[in-house]
């Protein structure tokens, strides 16, 4: 096997706070880039690397690892590990059509919201869909969802989130946002007028439109550095809608003593609490607190996706209810025919059944809290704090004013990077500014470039 060529300069920084793997593999990355490595071209094996780097061949494979799922490199059978054609950054450098020189670069959306696909298994995400048609077509619907896929779920809340739920406790969704939507719908039922919601303010914009458009009223409960101010919620509200385990959008992880005060205020005044874990598998130090549907399963609705861990092309997501709210949802569904489309449970639960969502979530821990270092080593470089929990796939930077916070915006913008900022997540004025920073949506090397161009702009 050849050694490493010194035109790779693969120069390993062990007093960085940047894992080994990252930096290995942003040295790669950047081979590539430069033409030091071309496609086609066989690379040392992770042994070999890691004997000429001084480093352990755990370092290596999780680099090689990260790479082959970004589409860089690629295995073949008994002959090694190639540069591929096929990496999406390889074919952009190797086009000589004068169109795509003259095409301006796309911004880089740095948005929270979107999922990391660069680390998914492309052959087992084949595999499922195969499987997936592979099921023979239901005679009649099933309102509750897929028996399979409410297996999985029911594993996945048990293993990831310490949720012991039944398959039979599991109702399919399309995601949260559906899920709430018919929580609304039966809440409005029960209450026979439009229902009061309390939300977390700044929150998730889409749940106070979700509620609007249902006719409810959605109000506004101030958020801190420990999430929902549970004493602050107004007397006379039919439920409570909050995102627990990282609240959204600022990220704080709500703590024991107020989510004990929020279960005792929910059974002694008659509230549904509806509890939103849309990234709770994304936690990268502590292992998470109780959910509120473990604490107290008698009050809450719990509601999970996988669009931040898979795609939110699945369409699949999933609530726990209290028996009563179970059965209304259900006896809804049944009435209007309306219920989650299949196909993507179907997905999911082929994932589950061979391994591969176990292996998917492992690397996508690894790789999004790697991510989140580069992140916070681009902002407190540019001399800012971040705000927000070891946890999901965003973080805020905090800034003084709501002028501040636009004029970030428009320069980011220019600059290609697109970014959210906290204004648009409050009912009301603004009490908080900032920006959201996300990194699980872009590939990694426009990720680094996005983040360069952002430590510019902060530190300015």
């Amino acid at each position: 096997m050849r050694g490493v060529s010194p035109e790779l300069a693969l120069p390993l920084d062990r007093a960085a706070t940047t894992p080994l793997a990252v930096q290995l593999a942003e040295g790669l990355r950047a081979a590539v880039t430069r033409g030091a490595l071309r496609v086609g071209e066989r690379v040392p094996s992770t042994r070999a690397l890691a004997d000429e780097l001084g480093v352990s061949r755990t370092v290596t494979a999780a680099a090689y690892d990260q790479l082959v799922a970004e589409g860089w490199l690629g295995p073949r059978r008994g002959a090694g590990t190639y540069v591929l054609a096929t990496a999406p950054h390889v074919r952009d450098l190797l086009s000589d059509s004068s169109e795509d020189h003259a095409r301006s670069p796309e911004p880089v959306d740095l948005r929270p919201g979107s999922p990391c696909v660069a680390v998914l298994d492309r052959q087992a995400w084949r595999r499922a869909w195969r499987r997936a048609g592979d099921v023979e077509p239901a005679a009649r619907p099933e309102p509750a969802g897929v028996p399979a896929y409410r297996d999985a779920v029911a594993r996945l809340l048990l293993h990831h989130r310490g949720l012991a739920a039944t398959p039979d406790d599991v109702l399919a969704t399309s995601g949260t946002t559906d899920g709430f939507a018919e929580l609304v719908a039966v809440l409005r039922t029960a209450t026979g007028r439009p229902p009061r919601v309390a939300v977390e303010e700044p929150g998730y914009g889409r749940a106070t439109a979700l509620l609007r458009d249902a006719g409810a009223e959605p109000v506004g409960v101030p958020v801190d550095a420990e999430g929902l101010r549970v004493a602050d919620v107004p007397a006379g509200v039919d439920a409570v809608y909050l995102t627990p385990a990282h609240q959204y959008p600022l990220g704080a992880r709500l703590p024991v003593a107020r989510r004990a005060d929020l279960v005792a205020r929910a059974r002694a005044e008659g509230l549904l609490l509806v509890e939103d874990d849309y990234d709770g598998e994304l936690r990268y130090d502590v292992a998470p607190l109780p959910l509120l549907a473990g604490l107290a399963p008698d009050v809450t609705v719990h509601l999970g996706t996988t669009s931040k861990i898979l795609s939110p092309g699945l369409g699949a997501g999933w609530m726990v209810a209290p028996p009563a709210w179970r059965d209304a949802v259900l006896a809804r569904r049944r009435a209007t025919s309306v219920r989650p489309a299949p196909a993507g449970q179907q997905v999911v639960a082929a994932l589950h059944a061979d391994g591969a969502l176990a292996r998917h979530l492992a690397r996508l821990r690894r790789e999004l809290a790697a991510r989140r270092t580069r992140v916070v080593d681009a902002v407190t470089g540019a001399g800012r704090t971040v705000r927000g929990d070891r946890a999901g796939a965003h973080l805020v930077v905090p800034l003084p004013d709501r002028a501040t916070e636009d004029a970030v915006l428009r320069a980011a913008e220019d600059a290609g990077v697109l970014v959210s900022g906290l204004a648009e997540y409050h009912l009301g004025p603004g009490t908080v500014f900032g920006i959201l920073v996300g990194w699980a949506g872009p590939g990694a090397a426009e990720l680094d470039e996005a983040l360069a161009r952002l430590r510019r702009i902060l530190a300015a």
